[in-house]
């Protein structure tokens, strides 16, 4: 993490499950910013680790990590992950007192953020879905942006302790309207990288010198966040910068199940993350977003 300015706000008791390149900065800014922080992560020792040199707490379960905190914060992997470590006997609503918050920033399904908000409220605490954007320098920044779904009283009590590692904190809808706002945040940049990638390829082809055409177009109608920040990195064929490809997989997949579920017809983005499946194909996993344009090569 890297340091930043925060909003004084009263230091509450928090819980962050799952410390991955996500996760174990944005819990890192919590602590920063004054509050009571105890972790836990599926392997103990980099629990530890994060503790050791935060000086924060942590635990062997998520029920332990949870319990007598006042919000929650949860980042993994995937639905079946976030069901791991919210329900059954050691999962963190089995720990949590009511009247508490839990807040998901894991990118997830709609469907299982209404499962979870249905299951917190039967138990008298609060769910919030909140999958983010800005990728891993958002949260080494503490300057993600951040979708939210759910009730607006949870969403006003988590906002202040949230702004640690966000810069916006938006409530978006009911619960699952998060985890929608961020499926639309996947198509929008998945079109956008293929686009870039083929116009890249495109003026490699004809010989001009792209770090100079992305210079010029940059100041006009062609601009974007992936132009300023991916496209001379593009250029030079480096695509080490967060994000993975694997995980872009998964957020799509996210995308085009909830698509067959409410009629959108999305074939731009079913087309891309065909590509993304040729560069993994490619050995290209762990490759960033931007790495589209390998298959162009």
């Amino acid at each position: 993490m890297n340091p930043k300015t925060y909003e004084p706000t009263p230091s509450r008791r928090v819980a962050f499950l799952g410390l991955g390149v996500m996760g174990s900065p944005m819990a890192g800014h919590l602590k920063a910013a004054g509050h009571q922080v105890t972790v836990y992560n599926r392997t103990t020792a980099k629990a530890e680790a994060w503790a050791q040199q935060h000086g924060g707490a942590f635990k062997a379960t998520p029920r332990e990590a949870a319990g007598g905190a006042d919000i929650v914060f949860c980042c993994v992997g995937n639905d079946d992950d976030l069901r791991s470590v919210t329900l059954g006997a050691d999962g963190a609503l089995a720990g949590m007192k009511p009247g508490a918050i839990l807040v998901d920033h894991t990118t997830a399904s709609a469907n299982v953020a209404r499962e979870l908000y249905a299951a917190a409220k039967a138990l008298g605490i609060a769910f919030v879905d909140a999958p983010v954007s800005g990728g891993q320098a958002g949260a080494e920044n503490g300057l993600l942006t951040v979708m939210c779904g759910g009730d607006q009283a949870a969403f006003d009590a988590v906002k202040p302790v949230a702004m640690a590692f966000s810069r916006a904190f938006t409530l978006m809808g009911a619960p699952g309207a998060g985890q929608l706002t961020k499926m639309v945040n996947q198509i929008c940049i998945a079109g956008l990288v293929q686009g870039l990638s083929e116009a890249i390829a495109f003026g490699q082809k004809a010989g001009l010198d792209m770090n100079l055409v992305l210079e010029v177009i940059g100041k006009g109608a062609a601009q974007s966040w992936q132009m300023d920040n991916r496209g001379k990195t593009m250029v030079a064929g480096e695509f080490n910068f967060g994000f993975a490809v694997d995980w872009m997989r998964k957020d799509l997949g996210l995308v085009l199940d909830e698509a067959k579920r409410n009629g959108a017809r999305l074939p731009v983005t079913a087309l891309v993350d065909q590509f993304y499946a040729d560069v993994q194909a490619m050995g290209g996993q762990r490759y960033d977003t931007s790495s589209l344009i390998k298959r162009l090569k």
